[in-house]
């Protein structure tokens, strides 16, 4: 008997190569797996729903679900998770050394609605009395000029999103002092070129953000796996297999970062990292699933409605197919 062919669209991570190279096979399907970046991804299934199954951004996702037609159906898997304090970048003669300081600059983001951005607002608010609506929002490409948001908002008139022109860069546009501040999800290049004019706000941010898994036990989730609504309601029986076979993928990479006969990845000191995640974060500590999650996923709802993106505030448990939120026991 033939297999359903399904086509998915996600980058090269360890949790999924083993999708990618077929040691992992989901029960009936015969996976096409594309290796593209994820700007890529995100544009091509968020505007054309290209692939049957894609990594999307966490946002994207909770935007789609306010459209009428809800495209996408998600996962609980989590292919990118992220502690976003490293994320904010400043220039360095802006007068920003501490959160506060934020307040009234010129801040901006490549699109307001992407994953990275809604958890550093909602941070910097949670945490250090940074409000969301204390200033315009400006966005536009990070390297290249012309990037839109790739879904139509519908904001409240308290936020305000100001495009930059048709020529411009945000990377450049921090560095030349146009703009004080960015919140982002790719070190802009103006950052890492190293002149100092661009810097992070948080310098210590390993700290910080150790810090705030001490102080939350969130872990932010930046992406998710979708699949295309009408995919799924052809053959819902694929929300449990795919589930399975990301799960079994990502036990491989937990068995590799735990080999000390030879390192499998290129870091000098992969064991004392892994035992210091360990010891932080749990065995399990990048967790796929609901229950897990329900935290990082209340706070994300919560950070997304308040931020103008839902139009009500989301519950975890809607955001996924029910068959992928419980198995057989025997």
């Amino acid at each position: 008997m033939s297999k359903l062919k399904l086509s998915f669209a996600c980058w090269n991570y360890d949790r999924t190569r083993a999708l990618m190279d077929g040691s992992v096979q989901p029960d009936g399907i015969d996976l096409n797996y594309l290796n593209l970046p994820v700007e890529e991804t995100f544009f091509r299934m968020a505007r054309h729903r290209e692939f049957d199954v894609a990594e999307m951004s966490l946002s994207s996702y909770c935007v789609s679900l306010g459209h009428p037609e809800q495209p996408f159906v998600a996962l609980p898997i989590f292919p990118s998770r992220f502690f976003r304090h490293s994320c904010i970048y400043v220039n360095a003669n802006a007068g920003i050394n501490e959160p506060g300081d934020l307040i009234g600059k010129r801040i901006a983001s490549p699109e307001y609605q992407m994953t990275a951005p809604v958890w550093i607002r909602g941070i910097l608010q949670d945490h250090y009395g940074v409000p969301i609506d204390a200033q315009p929002y400006f966005f536009g490409g990070e390297e290249e000029p012309g990037r839109i948001e790739k879904l139509k908002l519908d904001l409240p008139p308290n936020i305000k999103l100001l495009p930059i022109g048709p020529t411009q860069t945000l990377s450049q546009m921090l560095h030349d002092g146009e703009i004080d501040a960015l919140y982002t999800a790719r070190a802009p290049s103006s950052f890492v070129r190293g002149d100092g004019k661009v810097k992070r706000l948080f310098e210590n941010y390993a700290e910080v953000e150790r810090r705030y898994w001490r102080e939350t036990a969130i872990f932010p989730i930046m992406h998710v796996i979708v699949m295309r609504r009408d995919v799924f309601e052809a053959n819902r029986w694929i929300a449990q297999s795919l589930t399975k076979a990301f799960k079994l993928a990502q036990q491989k990479t937990y068995e590799d970062l735990l080999e000390t006969a030879a390192l499998k990845f290129m870091l000098p000191w992969l064991v004392a990292h892994v035992e210091q995640a360990r010891k932080e974060m749990g065995d399990d500590w990048w967790p796929y699933g609901l229950e897990a999650n329900q935290k990082a996923l209340s706070t994300f709802t919560r950070y997304h409605f308040e931020q103008g993106l839902s139009k009500r505030l989301l519950t975890p448990v809607e955001l996924f197919a029910p068959e992928s939120l419980e198995s057989f026991k025997i």
